[in-house]
């Protein structure tokens, strides 16, 4: 277990003081709740035995008997709330996480075919020594929703804006999207790591909440959805407050893989077809917003039905796009970021891209999203 968190949480370079309190302990409970979470698993996704080259045409026909080991619990509750999964033309195990430290560790273990996450784990996975490739991007669309991510205050600190955080304890993950958060927010803000005070801890479950509440950090990026809502929800009075991050875009999600997944040419033609379901699923959500609330974030997640409503508002509009030079280029900027500020590695971002899965999404998403603009008798 010490290996493998050696190896995923490697110490970040970088001129400023990085506070490492609490990181050895729940990067261990992370590693434990995965391990139990993929006990049973085994090595079911590893290498396959006869290698397909990456370069090849895209196959579309699934054989029969291949299996997808798969975490994305959004799109397997849209799958199964329609009934999507009884057409799937691949055997399916659900895997029960998100978010990037998860599906890297399961990736290190070779338990996990696919997931998905945020622009920054794929990046990681990369700089420890994890091939992958991006097979499918979202944003949002413009002027849809809310940011992705807030900045949360606690209430114990004295940040009433941005120019306020010189000299604070910033809660700060190398291996996640809310890292970048933070390096881009210092930079726009004209401040050095040096200039604050970094707090490494991974951003799983309500580590950083706590860390708010307890004082232990100032400040901590927070989802704007749930996270952030229920934040303020408890905590507002006794001074908890959000603030937006400075102006970049913060809303790339994707769907990577292990990149000897796609040496297999059945398992490839699965990837495809599980790409095309995702884009549907996210189109569903958009046109579908108080049924997912009610059938998701309330039955499932617990929450009210006001609040379940919120969070799904808050996320807007899909925008899967066609061409994929934007991602490409945010992904750049995203490496060449961490590079400067955190002593990273540079590397070309293109390679992190399997572009025959260009379209796939897109064409899937644009047919779904055609259903619920047809008139109603038309409709599903």
């Amino acid at each position: 277990m010490a290996a493998i968190r050696a190896h995923l949480w490697p110490n970040p370079a970088g001129r400023g003081p990085v506070l490492t309190m609490f990181r050895n302990i729940t990067t261990l409970c992370a590693a434990l709740a995965i391990t139990l979470a993929l006990q049973g698993c085994g090595d079911r996704s590893g290498a396959p035995a006869g290698r397909f080259s990456l370069d090849a045409p895209l196959p579309e026909k699934v054989p029969p008997g291949v299996q997808l080991v798969i975490g994305d619990p959004i799109t397997q509750a849209v799958l199964e709330h329609n009934g999507w999964d009884k057409d799937l033309p691949f055997k399916v195990e659900w895997a029960q996480m998100a978010g990037g430290p998860q599906v890297t560790e399961a990736f290190h273990a070779k338990a996990l075919d696919v997931g998905t996450a945020a622009n920054v784990p794929p990046i990681h996975a990369v700089w420890v020594g994890i091939p992958v490739k991006i097979i499918a991007v979202q944003f949002r669309k413009r002027d849809s929703g809310q940011p992705s991510w807030r900045l949360g205050i606690s209430p114990k600190a004295k940040v009433n804006s941005l120019a306020d955080l010189r000299g604070k304890k910033i809660a700060f993950s190398a291996g996640q999207v809310q890292g970048e958060v933070v390096l881009r927010t210092l930079k726009d803000q004209g401040l050095k790591k040096s200039d604050v005070t970094l707090v490494e801890l991974p951003s799983t479950g309500d580590v950083y909440i706590n860390a708010l509440v307890a004082g232990l950090v100032d400040v901590a990026p927070l989802g704007s959805g749930g996270i952030s809502q229920r934040y303020i929800r408890d905590f507002a009075r006794n001074g908890a407050k959000l603030l937006d991050h400075s102006q970049f875009r913060d809303d790339l999600g994707v769907v990577y893989t292990r990149t000897e997944i796609l040496e297999d040419p059945g398992k490839a033609a699965a990837l495809r077809a599980y790409v095309q379901i995702w884009a549907r699923a996210r189109q569903w959500i958009a046109a579908h917003q108080s049924e997912w609330a009610e059938c998701y974030y309330k039955k499932n997640q617990g929450l009210s039905s006001q609040e379940a409503l919120q969070i799904v508002r808050a996320q807007g509009a899909p925008d899967i796009p066609a061409n994929w030079s934007e991602a490409v280029k945010h992904q750049q900027a995203t490496i060449d970021l961490f590079a400067e500020q955190n002593g990273t590695k540079h590397f070309d971002a293109g390679t992190l891209f399997d572009r025959r899965f260009e379209s796939v999404a897109a064409d899937a998403a644009h047919a779904e999203a055609a259903l619920y603009s047809a008139p109603r008798e038309k409709a599903r």
